[in-house]
């Protein structure tokens, strides 16, 4: 029996709801930044460009992870699972820029903390599940 045919355990809905929120979010504050001159990058002070970047694209990835969790396919369990690796290394690019002595905001350093954080649950919660509903249908 494939894991994508049982049903979605309510932890899982849980964080395709968070990821769609998330990602709405993400795209909305990083895009007043990008695309929006103003007081949304005045607001956002020495952010560093290649974050913000990321952190938009990312955002249409939790969106669609999000969709994906809710729909209960496995490709969604991967891409949160990549997710979560991509955010580690862009917050090691930001590491790597504030050690050289780039300019950068403290709260950007939270919010990558909380990115990490988040994506670490999501990937380990749905990847537990999926593993946990493949185990179940084999039996």
């Amino acid at each position: 029996m494939d894991a994508s045919k049982s049903t979605r355990p309510l932890p899982v809905l849980i964080a395709a709801v968070v990821a769609v929120v998330f990602g709405t979010v993400t795209l909305f504050s990083g895009g007043s930044v990008l695309f929006i001159d103003g007081t949304a990058r005045a607001a956002a002070g020495n952010y560093v460009p290649v974050i913000v970047w990321f952190n938009f694209f990312a955002g249409l990835a939790y969106f669609i992870a999000g969709i994906g969790l809710y729909l209960w396919r496995g490709w969604a369990v991967k891409l949160s699972m990549f997710i979560f690796i991509a955010t580690l290394l862009a917050f090691a690019g930001l590491a790597i820029h504030i050690l050289f002595d780039g300019m950068y905001e403290m709260r950007t350093v939270g919010a990558m903390t909380l990115r990490s954080s988040v994506w670490l649950i999501i990937a380990l919660v749905s990847r537990a599940a999926w593993k946990y509903n493949i185990e179940k249908a084999n039996v």
